[in-house]
């Protein structure tokens, strides 16, 4: 892809969401945040995506270059080699064995916070926009997190 190719909210929103992971990383302060998600809000091309991202280590949001892509996973038909190929979420595929270093242990379905998100996102998404409705959940997310974090630091200082 080059630079001047004009991009759409789905790739404005995955900077966004990249922009508030470094955030929370500690690379950004916040009034680099807001600068960045002002100017990725506003972009019109990748290039103007890139250029917000440049100087972040990956993920970034941005889509890979054509030809920095892999070769395409086989399907679900036999290997070669006679052995079924990775399929997409199957035990054998890479992303498979990333997330389940990621998050090691399955903490059982999602609680009752959930819904609400959902709802949050879905009414701001029809009414005002996609990309405030995921800034939305996203701030909502934060808070219940860090209230959750200060309920546990409470009660591991009480014992």
């Amino acid at each position: 892809m080059t630079d001047e190719l004009r991009i759409g909210d789905a790739e404005r929103d995955a900077v966004v969401v990249a922009l508030h992971d470094h955030f929370a990383a500690g690379r950004l302060d916040r009034a680099e945040l807001d600068g960045r998600m002002d100017a990725a809000l506003a972009a019109k091309t990748r290039g103007d995506l890139a250029a917000l991202v440049r100087d972040l280590p990956p993920p970034h949001g941005l889509p890979e270059a054509a030809r920095a892509r892999p070769a395409p996973v086989p399907g679900p038909g036999p290997a070669p080699w006679g052995r079924p190929g990775p399929m997409y979420g199957g035990p054998h595929h890479p992303r498979h064995r990333h997330r389940h270093h990621m998050h090691p242990h399955h903490h059982g379905p999602p609680g009752p916070a959930f819904p609400l998100l959902l709802a949050v996102f879905l009414v701001l998404t029809f009414t005002v926009g996609a990309g405030t409705g995921l800034l939305a959940v996203l701030g909502i997310a934060m808070v219940a997190w860090l209230a959750r974090a200060a309920r546990l630091a409470a009660s591991v200082r009480r014992s």
